[in-house]
C-alpha cells in the first residue's frame, strides 16, 4: 500500500507541475520540462548502513552520517588508508525522530579524525555492510567547489549529479532545499539512497530552503526536525547555537551558511552571531570569504520577487563591510549572475550575487524573467544544471555554470573572480564603509 500511495504521488507531482517548452534565444537549446519524482527503495539488510554521507568538521575532522533499519546497530566507523584495512575508529552518537505516523530509522552520526589533507580513507559504517571511500580537501589553494541548490530526487536530480562526478571536486555547498520531502517522511529516506554514491565520497554542506521546514502547527510548531536529525552541521565549532546558521573554512576559503527561515534582524541570535563571525576571520589567512542563502536577495527572475529582500536590509551591510566575496542563493528555479552589488546599485566592493536553484527540483523551471533585463544582472539562463568554483590561489577564482543536456553538459557562463582582499580599490578595514559609486568589467 505505502509504494502504491508513493507511485501515485510522484506521478501526481509530475503531471501537475509539467511546464511548457521554451527555446533558448542564445542557441538550439530546447528548454526541457521537470522530470519525474524518483522514489529510490532500501534494497540492503536492515543492519546494513544506507543514506551514508560526509561533512567536514574543523581544520582535520570529517563526520560520517548514515541510517539503519535496525535499532541494535552501533555507532561506529572504521577508518584506514588502505582498503579492507582499519586501523582507526571512532564512536558516535544517534538519535531518531517521529514525525505523524512515520518513524525514522536509527540515525548514526559519527566525527572521525585527525586526517591528513589530500588523502583517500576507506571506511566502513556500524561494523559490517559495503566499504566506502573519500578524498579529504588540500589543506592549501587551490580548492574545488561545487555549488548546486534546490536538488530534489528527480531524474534531472540524476542529470546533475551524475554531470557533478564526472569532473573531481573538493567539497559540495547546497544553499538550500535538498530532498522536497514537505512532511512526506519517507522521500527523505529515498533522498539519502539517491545522494549516497556522491555524499559518502565528498563532504557535503548544507544549508536549509523552505523545504525543509516542515512545520505543522501546533504540533510541530518549530519546524527543521527531519533536517536537523539528518544533516547535522558543524554549528558549534563556528561559535553558532543552531544547526540552521553556520560557517567553515577550508584551505583559504571561509563558507557562511546562513538561515532564511530562523530570525535574522539585527536582536536575533543569528545577526549576532554573523557579526562575531565575521569579526574572527583573517584575510591574510584567509583570503576568500563566500557566503550561502536560500531566498535570494537580488533577483530578476519573476519568481519568489521581494522574498528575500527583509534579511537583504537587516544583513547586507555586514557582509559588505567584511568584504564577502561572493553570495550564492537558491530558491528560484533557473541560473542568474550579478555583477558586485551593494544597496541595489553596482559597487567593485560588494559581493557578486549568483542564484543556482536549478539543481533537479521537482517543479520545473522558473521561466520568466523581468524584462527589459537589469543592468545589474549580467547572465540568467533557466535550465537545469551546477556551477564549479576554482580558487586557484589568494587573489583569483574562477567560475563556471553548466547547463545540463541530457548526455553531457555545457559550459554557458564563467568569468574570472578577483578577492575583494587583494583589490587595492577595495582594501580597506572591516569596519570601514565605501562610498565610491564607480563599476568596473573585471570582477
Amino acid at each position: 500500500m505505502r509504494k502504491l500511495c508513493l507511485c501515485l504521488f510522484s506521478l501526481l507531482l509530475t503531471i501537475s507541475l509539467f511546464p511548457l517548452l521554451l527555446k533558448a534565444k542564445d542557441d538550439d537549446f530546447v528548454r526541457q520540462p521537470p522530470r519525474r519524482v524518483i522514489f529510490t527503495h532500501h534494497d540492503r539488510s536492515d543492519s546494513d548502513p544506507q543514506q551514508v554521507h560526509i561533512s567536514l568538521v574543523g581544520k582535520d575532522h570529517m563526520k560520517v552520517s548514515w541510517v539503519t533499519d535496525s535499532k541494535h546497530c552501533s555507532s561506529l566507523v572504521e577508518y584506514g588508508k588502505e582498503s579492507g584495512k582499519y586501523n582507526a575508529k571512532a564512536n558516535g552518537e544517534h538519535t531518531s525522530y517521529k514525525y505523524f505516523f512515520y518513524t525514522s530509522g536509527k540515525i548514526h552520526h559519527v566525527t572521525i579524525g585527525p586526517l591528513e589533507p589530500s588523502t583517500t580513507y576507506f571506511y566502513r559504517c556500524g561494523g559490517s555492510g559495503p566499504e566506502f571511500s573519500f578524498k579529504t580537501p588540500p589543506s592549501t589553494l587551490p580548492l574545488d567547489f561545487v555549488v548546486v541548490g534546490d536538488l530534489g530526487q528527480t531524474e534531472w536530480t540524476n542529470s546533475t549529479l551524475d554531470h557533478i562526478q564526472s569532473i573531481d571536486y573538493d567539497v559540495l555547498i547546497l544553499p538550500g532545499d535538498l530532498s522536497y520531502a514537505d512532511t512526506h517522511q519517507p522521500l527523505w529516506d529515498s533522498f539519502g539512497r539517491i545522494v549516497e554514491p556522491y555524499a559518502s565520497r565528498r563532504p557535503w554542506m548544507v544549508t536549509e530552503g523552505n523545504h525543509e521546514v516542515e512545520i505543522f502547527p501546533i504540533i510541530y510548531p518549530t519546524g527543521f526536525k527531519a533536517y536537523n536529525a539528518r544533516w547535522p552541521m558543524p554549528y558549534q565549532e563556528s561559535g553558532s547555537t543552531s544547526n540552521l546558521y553556520y560557517s567553515f573554512e577550508v584551505a583559504g576559503t571561509h563558507v557562511i551558511m546562513l538561515g532564511s527561515y530562523v530570525e535574522f534582524d539585527a536582536d536575533s541570535d543569528q545577526y549576532k552571531w554573523l557579526q562575531a563571525d565575521l569579526a574572527k576571520i583573517d584575510r591574510k589567512k584567509t583570503p576568500w570569504v563566500v557566503a550561502l542563502l536560500h531566498a535570494p536577495w537580488y533577483n530578476t527572475n519573476t519568481a519568489h520577487q521581494g522574498e528575500g529582500e527583509t534579511m537583504r536590509l537587516a544583513m547586507e551591510e555586514l557582509l559588505y563591510n567584511a568584504q564577502v566575496d561572493l553570495v550564492f542563493q537558491g530558491h528560484v528555479h533557473a541560473y542568474e549572475r550579478f555583477t558586485r552589488v551593494y544597496n541595489n546599485k553596482a559597487d567593485p566592493c560588494g559581493p557578486i550575487y549568483i542564484t543556482i536553484g536549478d539543481g533537479g527540483n521537482r517543479e520545473g523551471l522558473a521561466l520568466s524573467f523581468e524584462d527589459p533585463a537589469s543592468p545589474l544582472s549580467l547572465y540568467r539562463e533557466p535550465s537545469f544544471g551546477h556551477g564549479r568554483l576554482k580558487m586557484v590561489n589568494e587573489t583569483h577564482a574562477f567560475w563556471g555554470w553548466h547547463r545540463n543536456n541530457d548526455s553531457n553538459f555545457v559550459v554557458k557562463d564563467q568569468v574570472w573572480l578577483q578577492s575583494l582582499s587583494s583589490s587595492k580599490t577595495c582594501s580597506k578595514s572591516v569596519d570601514q564603509k565605501i562610498t565610491s559609486p564607480s563599476t568596473k568589467d573585471e570582477l
